[in-house]
């Protein structure tokens, strides 16, 4: 998610700009996939598709990140969609990433490592605002893939608590 929030904090600073300089610029990564498709393209950004991840390469050469700072592993994860922040708009592509609730639920489930934690613990803080506890699951809950509500339940209690106390 680092590298993911480079790109973001780029992305909002306009300096992504670079992208247009690398090949196939009439691609997804500048902006013009739906000259290739015949309609603007959405994307909401949770990975996938061949041409997402071809972009996504072209745009780890142009910023220097790692190969794989994309990670499609994260549908595993995905029950709905919640649209969250616009990242990209662009005459005939708009990239969006999740809202955060959902986000934070994917995190809740997955709950694997630090780097899951970290990053539930900043999404936490951003859904939360002044909300208790219940409403902030509730607004996650409807988000979590079945068979990993548990695990999730379990984990929003003990990331709580490590902000809030008990």
């Amino acid at each position: 998610m680092r590298a993911w929030l480079l790109v973001l904090r780029r992305l909002r600073q306009g300096s992504l700009e670079r992208v247009r300089d690398l090949p196939d610029r009439d691609h997804l990564a500048a902006g013009q996939s739906g000259e290739m498709f015949g309609a603007p393209s959405k994307i909401h950004a949770i990975g996938g598709s061949a041409v997402l991840r071809e972009a996504a390469l072209r745009v780890a050469v142009a910023l220097e990140l790692p190969e794989d700072w994309l990670n499609d592993g994260a549908k595993g994860y995905l029950k709905g969609l919640l649209p969250g922040e616009v990242l990209l708009d662009r005459p005939s592509l708009l990239v969006r990433a999740l809202g955060p609730q959902q986000l934070l639920a994917m995190k809740l489930s997955a709950w694997r490592d630090d780097v899951d934690i970290s990053d539930a613990r900043l999404l936490l803080r951003e859904v939360q605002g002044t909300r208790e506890r219940e409403e902030v699951w509730r607004s996650v809950e409807p988000f979590l893939v079945p068979g990993r509500e548990l695990k999730a339940r379990y984990a929003f209690e003990d990331l709580w608590e490590s902000i809030h106390g008990s």
